[in-house]
């Protein structure tokens, strides 16, 4: 039974990442948190990752990334990298290369230290903007090298992967999580908490899905 199990989750106090972590503290006995300073554009992101896990009581663990910041410059990394959509089949400018697979990856060393078998993380296929290690085909192909890479049994869980935006404020809202999720978490890429900027790729995503799960609700 998972109830009886420890995870944890890849957090970086955002929408997506901060559903993952009300999904498993009700999927798991017990939960910790990762987050990565990778110097990203906004500290505040991780400043709001460390208000989360303090209000709701779990252990909170802040890893030294700095490495891939002078790896992968991009929108997320340089203030004069322009927040933009891709244009002809190429990705955005807030795609980070090597991101996930590294935080996975030390997620999992970590989990392997403190005795967590599950790690949680909040990538997703249906609005992932093309970015490949949102795939879930990339999610099953590192579960099994980090099985191979440490010998043991991980198994990485992705509750939002086929969820649009709209099913994911449902699932915040199953989960009694609807409004904190909306008031205090940070997805905007110009660094502004809760509805954010309202016009950045990521706040528009967030506020259409929003609307559209709220209207559907209404009709209900």
């Amino acid at each position: 039974m998972l109830k009886d199990e420890k995870a944890v989750v890849v957090f970086s106090g955002g929408q997506d990442s901060t559903t993952c972590l009300f999904w498993a503290l009700k999927q798991f006995k017990e939960v910790e948190v990762v987050t990565f300073d990778y110097n990203q554009r906004h500290s505040l992101e991780i400043e709001c990752a460390k208000n989360i896990a303090n209000e709701l009581g779990v252990r909170h663990h802040i890893l030294d990334m700095s490495l891939l910041n002078q790896l992968a410059p991009n929108a997320l990394t340089r203030n004069d990298i322009e927040v933009k959509e891709g244009e002809d089949g190429e990705l955005p400018s807030t795609f980070v290369p090597g991101r996930n697979l590294l935080f996975i990856s030390f997620a999992g060393v970590l989990a392997s230290q403190v005795g967590a078998k599950h790690l949680v993380t909040g990538v997703c296929e249906t609005d992932f903007s093309g970015y490949p290690d949102c795939r879930d085909i990339f999610i099953k192909s590192l579960n099994v090298t980090l099985n191979l890479s440490m010998d043991t049994e991980f198994v990485i869980h992705t509750p939002l992967m086929w969820l649009d935006k709209a099913e994911t404020w449902q699932l915040a809202d199953e989960l009694d999580a609807l409004e904190f999720v909306r008031e205090k978490t940070l997805t905007c890429y110009n660094g502004i908490i809760a509805d954010g900027c309202g016009e950045c790729p990521s706040c528009l995503l967030r506020k259409k899905g929003l609307e559209k799960y709220l209207s559907t609700r209404e009709a209900l």
